[in-house]
C-alpha cells in the first residue's frame, strides 16, 4: 500500500509528534501514516488548483445539487487512499434533501463518477448536476406511493449506493453510455425527467 507525500503546508504539531515518538514503531508508523492521509483531506479539501495539481494521483469531484443549490468542489482520494473529511461532506453534502438526513455513501460511487469523466474525455463540464443520492427509508416509502411505482422498495439509494445525476451540455444519451461503457454496476435512463441513475450494485441496465 502507497502513501503521498505530504504538501509542505502540512506540519504536525508538537503534541501529535511527541505522542507519535513514545509508540513502538509499527504503531508509530501506521498512525503516521492514517494521519497523512487525514491531514492531506483537509488540505487538499481546502486547497486551490495548484496544490491539487501537486498530487497526481489525486480524485475529485464537483457536484451541484438541483434541489438544496449548494455546490461542493473537493479532492475525495488520493491513490488507493479516500480522505475521512472529504467523505464526511460529501455524505453530507448528499444527504436526503426531503429530511435532512445524512447516510453514507459508498466511496465506489465516488470513482464512478470520476471514472464516467474521463470516459467522456476534458471536453465535458467539470461538474455533475445531482437531482438526487441518498434517501432515507421513510422518503423512499413516500415517493414509492407517490409516484406510481417509479421508486424500488429497496432502493440503492438507501444504501448510499445509488445517485441520479446530470451532465449539463452533455446529452443524456452520452452520459448513459458513458457509464454503462464502465460495466460497473447499474446504469437506469430516464429522458424525460432528464437524469441518469448510476449505482454500485450488480452490473445492469433500463
Amino acid at each position: 500500500m502507497s502513501f503521498v507525500q505530504l504538501p509542505s503546508y502540512v506540519k504536525y504539531d508538537a503534541m501529535t509528534r511527541s505522542h507519535l515518538t513514545s509508540l513502538q514503531p509499527s504503531r508509530r508508523s501506521f498512525l503516521h501514516r492514517s494521519a497523512q492521509v487525514m491531514l492531506l483531506g483537509g488540505a487538499l479539501g481546502m486547497a486551490g488548483k495548484h496544490a491539487r495539481a501537486s498530487v497526481p494521483s489525486a480524485r475529485s469531484l464537483m457536484l451541484d445539487h438541483t434541489h438544496t443549490r449548494e455546490r461542493i468542489d473537493l479532492v475525495y482520494a488520493s491513490g488507493e487512499q479516500y480522505l475521512p473529511k472529504a467523505l464526511g461532506s460529501l455524505n453530507h453534502f448528499l444527504r436526503d434533501h426531503y429530511s435532512g438526513e445524512v447516510g453514507q455513501i459508498d466511496p465506489q460511487l465516488f470513482d464512478l463518477l470520476h471514472n464516467v469523466r474521463q470516459v467522456l474525455g476534458s471536453r465535458v463540464p467539470l461538474s455533475y448536476q445531482i437531482i438526487s443520492g441518498y434517501r432515507g427509508p421513510i422518503t423512499n416509502a413516500r415517493l414509492r406511493s407517490t409516484r406510481g411505482g417509479g421508486v424500488a422498495k429497496h432502493s440503492l439509494h438507501m444504501d448510499g449506493k445509488a445517485i441520479d445525476v446530470r451532465l449539463p451540455g452533455v446529452p443524456l444519451a452520452e452520459l448513459r453510455d458513458a457509464a454503462l461503457s464502465l460495466k460497473a454496476g447499474g446504469v437506469g435512463y430516464y429522458p424525460r425527467d432528464q437524469f441518469v441513475h448510476i449505482d454500485t450494485g450488480r452490473v445492469r441496465t433500463w
